[in-house]
């Protein structure tokens, strides 16, 4: 039992340290209901382990006082059985004896005068092994009573005995299934590392295919950034529309293209097209009326673009307009509202595996 605290000790280390390593990758939500978990798995695995503890405890001092009364029973069995024979031989004496004195009663008329003193001290040792006889049968009536009492302690005790040791069966099989529960914990722990240890790989991987495809637009309002387990490539207006247009400029639609190459190796990425205007309001005709459809717009330009990349899958695409309503500036500067107006390329891997595994837990 000790070695099994012990093991569940090491591998509770062991957790902490995963758990630790995990924190920066883990959902927090998720890891702080593994926590929960590990430490609710932990407090219920010490309050079962002292329990135990005092149980065996008892269970020693019930087993030594089970042998001592086994010990005493089997003494006063055997006083009793002395009794009885020394019973019988003073029976068989006061037999003897009363036969004697039947004898002596039919001398009697004859022997009287000589026979007086002799038949004092007969019925004086008759009265005497009467009275023996009958304490020895009031210590015998004793000696069985106090053996009936003891019998009906023993079957207390090993009744008691019966129901620590169901006790303690009960607590050791509560101990191993928490300790296997632990071990599943830390697997799937072990397991949702590994898959985020790959996913940032990937995600590192992917954010660096797309700066050298997109490396001849660098300084043209192109940016590339990780975040969240995500790659976000961010072009600005200059680089893709003339003002208030959805038509992709030549130089834009080269840059999409390179990018469309880069995605169609990396067939485990989703794609988030947002198009996002500024707070100027739109002051255009015919189909659209203001910034909301704008940017829808021009983010289906560029979906479209990439669907001319035969090897992308349209499943992996979505368009969104976000309208002026999620700026990356707040001022009302013209160089803010530059900034603004900005197509967002959002890249994210499939997490299709991670979810699996966080639905099991």
């Amino acid at each position: 039992m000790n070695k099994a605290f012990t093991t569940l000790t090491g591998k509770s280390v062991i957790f902490i340290i995963i758990i630790a390593l995990a924190q920066s990758c883990v959902p927090a939500k998720q890891l702080k209901e593994l926590e929960y978990k590990h430490e609710r798995a932990v407090s219920d695995r010490d309050s079962l382990k002292e329990v135990n503890e005092d149980l065996t405890v008892a269970n020693t001092e019930m087993g030594a006082e089970l042998d001592l009364m086994k010990n005493r029973i089997s003494g006063t069995r055997q006083q009793l059985a002395e009794e009885i024979d020394t019973s019988r031989h003073y029976k068989h004496q006061y037999k003897v004896y009363k036969n004697m004195y039947s004898d002596l009663a039919n001398k009697q008329d004859v022997l009287i005068k000589s026979s007086q003193e002799e038949m004092r001290k007969l019925m004086a040792e008759l009265q005497v092994a009467r009275e023996d006889l009958q304490k020895r049968e009031d210590r015998l009536y004793t000696l069985r009573d106090s053996l009936t009492k003891e019998r009906e302690k023993l079957y207390i005790l090993e009744a008691q005995l019966s129901e620590r040791n169901a006790i303690l069966a009960a607590l050791d099989s509560s101990l191993q299934a928490k300790e296997q529960n632990i071990l599943q914990k830390s697997k799937r722990i072990n397991e949702l590392e590994r898959i985020l240890q790959a996913k940032d790989s990937a995600v590192m991987a992917l954010k660096n295919k797309v700066l050298d495809a997109l490396l001849g637009f660098k300084n043209q309002g192109l940016t590339v950034t990780q975040k969240n387990g995500k790659v976000y490539v961010s072009l600005e207006e200059k680089l893709l529309f003339k003002s208030g247009q959805w038509t992709v400029d030549p130089k834009g639609q080269k840059a999409i293209s390179k990018l469309a190459g880069v995605l169609a190796t990396n067939k485990d990425v989703n794609i988030v097209i947002e198009g996002h205007t500024d707070d100027v309001p739109y002051l255009g005709s015919g189909p659209i009326k203001d910034n909301w459809d704008l940017s829808v717009k021009r983010a289906t330009s560029i979906l479209k673009i990439l669907l001319k990349n035969g090897d992308i899958d349209p499943k992996r695409l979505t368009a969104a307009g976000r309208g002026e309503f999620m700026p990356v500036e707040d001022a009302k500067s013209p160089e803010a509202r530059r900034k603004n107006r900005r197509t967002e390329i959002i890249l994210t891997p499939n997490l299709d595996e991670l979810f699996d595994i966080l639905e099991t837990n």
